[in-house]
């Protein structure tokens, strides 16, 4: 019945939010007469803010169309290399008429990005796939919205999530090196075990971003309203049936609008103060941070229902059961034993601020995979970054992809002579783990700004040695 309300109430805004929009155009454009009257600014803000409240929130597109690569512009065309009933997945293909590019570009690591299940649209990681695309080759997970998956497909279960995985993996080939954001990290470790226990070949490396490994670990609000609530709780009160206006009518699902609530339930002072900004941006003229603005939320605003049982399963499997690190979660008849994987290396990162996953909750994956050699166990804190933070802007950009690109560089069996240096020796901030636990703290001041400088700190960790390098937060 809620979201049938929710689609009632969407029909009544559209045409409201439509006329705002209309409305904001007859007080902001220069040939309009009333754009010369003394309130237009603040009326035109006003109904332009009214629109962005009430209007819907379509999938947004990935809208990458060229990269630059070793200083040279190259075009990506997204191609669908697969469908699934509940996923599809995308290759990013560049393209050059430079012929030495184009050998590199062959030559270069590939990569699979497992993006999360967990309300939002890949499409959140436009900004990790442009950043790989530099130097990857770049496939990424684009799950579908269950609400537009008719019934008569069947269920989507956290073992169907732990099977599509492996067919990727599969499908890419033993030479991919996997990239999972945020929720996969548990089914994609499950999904590499299992893999790994079977005797078939794994992926060269493991990179696992602000993930849940052991929600017990710094639990934060979302960890404790998971922990707290029975599981009973959760089917009876955010589980709900699709619309008859959808091609997935009467599917079970977890709405994304209910998701959506909870992002900003966790913040919203912030939220508030970010549509203050925005109005105020408008009033100024100050176009560039308003189109800011515009992107972040159409972005961030753009949901998708979770198929019931795959939410069900992740509520008991991660956050009650803790199933994976108590070493009980059976998928198909086979035990999930990440002890088996071997030959594949990893990498934790962790933000210093994230309020998703806490402190430590990935970093597991290496006290689970023990039979990984410490030599090619690593972890990075990004300091100063939050749970977004890891994957997008700056510190993305600057502090955490060069980990991750140098970690990827250093475990390839014939790297380009170019990077021989960093695959013979990885960055500053990744030791390899060996020796007892200690802990030591190197604080580095650069003659820049006086209110700048970097933070570089050392420390091993079980299962990894850890060196967390970024700017001081403002």
């Amino acid at each position: 019945m809620l979201y049938h309300l929710y689609e009632a109430q969407r029909a009544l805004l559209s045409p409201f939010a439509e006329f705002a929009s209309a409305s904001s155009k007859l007080y902001s454009h220069p040939l309009s007469p009333f754009y010369h009257s003394p309130m237009a600014p603040r009326v035109s803000a006003g109904l332009e803010l009214m629109h962005r409240l009430s209007k819907e929130y379509e999938k947004p597109e990935f809208n990458i169309h060229g990269v630059n690569v070793g200083g040279i512009d190259v075009a990506v065309q997204q191609r669908v290399a697969m469908t699934k009933p509940f996923c599809r997945l995308l290759r990013f293909k560049r393209f050059t008429d430079n012929l030495p590019m184009l050998t590199r570009m062959k030559d270069q690591p590939i990569v699979l990005v497992v993006a999360p299940l967990s309300g939002h649209h890949s499409t959140l990681l436009r900004e990790t796939v442009r950043e790989l695309l530099k130097d990857h080759k770049v496939y990424i997970t684009d799950w579908t919205d269950a609400r537009m998956v008719a019934t008569d497909v069947g269920p989507f279960h956290l073992d169907d999530y732990v099977a599509y995985v492996q067919e990727f993996i599969r499908f890419v080939g033993p030479e991919v090196n996997v990239i999972s954001v945020c929720q996969p990290t548990v089914p994609v470790l499950a999904a590499i075990s299992l893999m790994a226990s079977a005797g078939e070949p794994t992926p060269r490396t493991m990179t696992m971003m602000g993930g849940p490994i052991d929600a017990r670990k710094s639990p934060t609000a979302v960890n404790n309203l998971a922990m707290e609530k029975s599981h009973q709780w959760f089917e009876q009160n955010v589980i709900h049936q699709v619309p008859v206006n959808y091609p997935g009518k009467g599917r079970r699902v977890y709405p994304g609008f209910l998701q959506h609530t909870g992002f900003i339930a966790m913040n919203p002072d912030r939220h508030m103060k970010s549509h203050y900004d925005y109005f105020m941006d408008l009033m100024r003229g100050e176009d560039e941070s308003a189109e800011f603005h515009r992107d972040f939320y159409d972005e961030y605003n753009a949901v998708l229902d979770m198929p019931a049982e795959y939410y069900l399963d992740t509520i008991r499997v991660v956050f009650q059961d803790f199933s994976l690190v108590n070493g009980n979660w059976d998928i198909g008849g086979q035990r999930v034993k990440p002890q088996d994987i071997t030959d594949t290396a990893l990498l934790t990162i962790e933000g210093e601020l994230d309020d998703i996953s806490g402190a430590g909750q990935t970093r597991a994956a290496h006290d689970l995979c023990t039979s990984i050699p410490r030599h090619r166990q690593f972890h990075y804190d990004a300091v100063g970054a939050g749970h977004y933070g890891i994957f997008s802007g700056r510190r993305w950009r600057q502090n955490v992809y060069p980990q991750v690109r140098d970690f990827i560089a250093a475990h390839q069996p014939k790297p380009d002579p170019t990077l021989a240096l960093s695959a013979s020796k990885p960055t500053s901030a990744l030791r390899q783990a060996s020796g007892e636990a200690r802990t030591e703290r190197v604080v580095v001041k650069r003659a820049v700004a006086p209110r700048q400088r970097r933070v570089a700190a050392v420390s091993n960790v079980a299962g990894g040695v850890k060196n967390a390098r970024g700017a001081k937060p403002k």
